[in-house]
C-alpha cells in the first residue's frame, strides 16, 4: 500500500525569517554607508565653495600656540599638540575614575548606615549634586578657586601645601633618573606578587587556615620596590640595547608598517572567529549557528579585511615636517617608534641620582611677578576645577548605583555573617560588597564613560584637553572637519578601552554554573 506524502511548498522570500533578517542589516548597513559618502561629499562640496581645504598637513605644521600646562607648553606641530591635549584629558579621566569609584562607594554605603549623621550627609550630598547641572558646577568650583588670594612677594619660599587663585601647591616626589630602571623592579614585584597571593589562596582552601594573601601581595611588591631602590644601575646595559632597538626600527622599509598592521587586522579578525566557534563548541561539536552568529562572523571577517586595505590606502598619504621634510605615514610612525626606544635608553642610561626625589612647594619671584616655583606640584586652576567637578558629579550617581547594588543582596547574607561572627565593617568588606558588585559594575561602567566624555567641558573653563587644543588650531587653520574627526575617534577609542575593561572583570565577577 502506497502512503501518500504531501508536497511543502518553498516559503517566498518576503515570508522568509532568515532571508529578511539578513535583508533588513544589510539593507541598514548600505543606508549608512550612502548616508556618510552624502553627508562626505556635501561637506567637501561646500569646502571648496568656500575656499577652505580639507587635509591632514596641519598635523606637521607649526602651531605658534603656547599651553598653560601639560608635557610641551609649547609644541612645535599640530600633533605634538594634540598628544599634550590627549594626555591632559586622560589625566583627568583616569585620576577621576579612580577618586569618583572610592568617593561613590563610600558614599553609597554612607546612605545606608545607621548613624543619623552619616546617612543625612550622604543624601543631602546625591540629592545635591545629582540635580544641579555639571557646568554649572564647574563655574561654581572655578569662581571658588578664583576667589582665592593672589600671591605677593611676601609669600616667597617653600611649603607643604599653598593655595593662591594661580592654583595649588604641594610636596611631591618627581621621577629622577632611575625612575624607569626601578619601575621595572616594580613592575615585576607585581608580577611576581600574584603568583605568591594566588600560592597563599591555596594554602588557605587547604588548610582552612587565613593566609593572607593580599598581605603577602603588598609585601612582595614593597621587597622589589626597596631592592629596585638600590639595585636599579644594574638594569644599565639595557640602554645600549633600547638605541639599537631605535636606529633598527629607523632602518626599517616604510611599507613593512602596513604589511605588519594588515596583518594584525587580519590575524585578530581570524582570532576572535576562531574563539567564537570555540565559545559554541559542545562535547558532542559544534552546536547549531543563529542568523545572527552567522552575521556575527562574517562582519568579523568582512572588518578585518577592509581593515587591512583601509591601512594600505593611507599609507599613501604625505606630510610636510616642520623641518621642511616630506615624508609619508609610514615613515612618520617609524621615526615616532624610533624617538620611543631613544628615549627610553635614555631613561636606562643614568646611573647616578635616586628614582624619586621629594621635595616641597616653592614660591619664587621673577622680575615683577610672583609664581610658583619648579619644585614640588602645581594642580592649576582649571585641571581643579575639572577634576572636582567631574569627580564629585559622578560619584553622586556611583553611590546611588552602590546603594541598589547592596539592597539587591538577600538580606540573608548579612544575618549569616553575623552569625559568623564578624563586624558590620568585615561584613561588608568579605561578604556584601563582593556580591553586590556583580550588580554594580555594568551601570558603573556608564558612569565612567560619562566622566571620560564629559571632561570636553573642560573647554569651558579654559583646560587645555584635546577638544580646547584642536579648537585652538582649527582658529588657525580653519580645518574643523578632519578636527573633529580625530576628536570623534580618541573619546570613540577611549570609550570601548573602558567598556573592554568593565566587561573583562563583570565576565570575571560572574557566577559559573554547573
Amino acid at each position: 500500500m502506497a502512503i501518500a506524502t504531501g508536497k511543502h511548498d518553498k516559503v517566498p522570500k518576503w515570508r522568509n525569517a532568515t532571508f529578511l533578517k539578513w535583508f533588513a542589516q544589510i539593507l541598514a548597513l548600505a543606508v549608512v554607508v550612502a548616508l556618510i559618502g552624502i553627508l562626505g561629499s556635501q561637506a567637501f562640496a561646500n569646502f571648496a565653495d568656500s575656499g577652505v581645504s580639507f587635509g591632514w598637513d596641519w598635523l606637521t605644521d607649526p602651531t605658534g600656540i603656547d599651553l598653560r600646562e601639560g608635557i610641551d607648553t609649547s609644541p612645535d606641530s599640530g600633533i605634538r599638540a594634540l598628544i599634550v591635549g590627549a594626555i591632559n584629558t586622560l589625566r583627568v579621566a583616569i585620576t577621576g575614575i579612580l577618586a569618583a569609584t572610592v568617593l561613590g562607594v563610600l558614599i553609597g554605603i554612607g546612605r545606608l548606615s545607621s548613624i543619623w549623621i552619616v546617612n543625612k550627609i550622604s543624601n543631602v550630598y546625591i540629592e545635591t549634586i545629582r540635580n544641579i547641572p555639571l557646568l554649572v558646577q564647574l563655574f561654581f568650583w572655578a569662581a571658588i578657586a578664583i576667589a582665592l588670594p593672589i600671591l605677593t612677594p611676601d609669600d616667597v619660599g617653600t611649603y607643604w601645601f599653598k593655595a593662591s587663585n594661580k592654583g595649588f601647591a604641594f610636596a611631591w616626589a618627581s621621577w629622577n633618573g632611575g625612575f624607569w630602571p626601578w619601575l621595572v623592579f616594580v613592575i615585576a614585584g607585581i608580577a611576581v606578587g600574584r603568583y605568591v597571593s594566588r600560592w597563599r589562596h591555596r594554602v588557605q582552601e587547604e588548610t582552612g587556615k587565613m593566609s593572607y594573601p593580599g598581605t603577602f601581595w603588598l609585601l612582595t611588591v614593597v621587597l622589589f620596590a626597596v631592592v629596585g631602590w638600590f639595585a636599579w644601575p644594574v638594569l644599565s646595559f639595557l640602554s645600549p640595547v633600547f638605541h639599537w632597538v631605535a636606529d633598527l626600527v629607523a632602518n626599517l622599509p616604510p611599507m613593512i608598517v602596513p604589511i605588519v598592521v594588515a596583518a594584525a587586522a587580519l590575524i585578530g579578525a581570524g582570532w576572535w572567529i576562531r574563539n567564537f566557534f570555540e565559545s559554541r563548541r559542545t562535547p558532542a561539536g559544534f552546536g547549531k549557528f543563529t542568523d545572527d552568529d552567522w552575521f556575527r562572523i562574517i562582519f568579523a571577517g568582512v572588518m578585518g579585511v577592509l581593515g587591512a586595505v583601509l591601512v594600505f590606502f593611507m599609507s599613501g598619504l604625505t606630510f610636510t615636517t616642520v623641518a621642511g621634510e616630506l615624508v609619508s605615514l609610514p615613515e612618520l610612525a617609524l621615526i615616532g617608534l624610533s624617538n620611543v626606544f631613544d628615549w627610553l635608553g635614555n631613561g636606562f642610561a643614568n646611573q647616578d641620582g635616586q628614582p624619586l626625589v621629594f621635595s616641597k612647594a616653592s614660591v619664587v619671584q621673577k622680575g615683577m611677578f610672583v609664581q610658583y616655583g619648579d619644585t614640588g606640584a602645581v594642580m592649576t586652576i582649571a585641571f581643579y576645577t575639572l577634576w572636582v567637578g567631574l569627580t564629585l558629579y559622578a560619584a553622586a550617581f556611583i553611590g546611588e548605583i552602590v546603594r541598589g547594588g547592596i539592597l539587591a543582596v538577600p538580606r540573608g547574607q548579612t544575618e549569616a555573617s553575623q552569625a559568623l561572627g564578624l563586624r558590620r565593617s568585615q561584613s561588608m568588606r568579605l561578604v556584601i560588597l563582593p556580591q553586590a558588585f556583580r550588580v554594580i559594575l555594568p551601570p558603573m561602567g556608564n558612569q565612567f564613560l560619562n566622566l571620560f566624555k564629559n571632561t570636553s567641558l573642560g573647554i569651558a573653563v579654559g583646560y587645555a584637553g584635546i577638544v580646547a587644543i584642536g579648537t585652538m588650531i582649527y582658529n588657525l587653520n580653519g580645518q574643523s572637519l578632519p578636527i573633529v574627526l580625530v576628536w570623534m575617534v580618541f573619546f570613540t577609542t577611549g570609550s570601548l578601552v573602558i567598556s573592554a575593561i568593565v566587561n573583562y572583570y563583570n565576565r570575571k565577577m560572574t557566577i559559573v554554573e554547573r
